[in-house]
């Protein structure tokens, strides 16, 4: 499975290695990504999603079922 979390939708960015000789190379910015397990109440089930930091954030603020409502109206949560 691809580093995107299905909640906000965050991914892998690309950059530069900057030296002190100030040479550059590409690289690679991952997400923080976390495999969670979340239990939906209204749906009785649990789910497994790959999100990140600020989507556990976001989920311990709003809860769940709002955020993944929320999700589910943008196209990000694949489940």
């Amino acid at each position: 499975m691809a580093r995107v979390c299905q909640i906000t939708g965050k991914s892998t960015r690309v950059g530069n290695n900057v030296s002190h000789a100030n040479n550059k190379t590409k690289r690679k910015f991952y997400p923080n990504l976390h495999t969670k397990r979340f239990f939906i109440p209204e749906e009785n089930l649990w789910i497994t999603l790959k999100v990140s930091s600020t989507a556990l954030r976001t989920i311990n603020k709003n809860g769940i079922s709002a955020v993944l409502k929320k999700a589910r109206a943008k196209g990000n949560v694949v489940f």
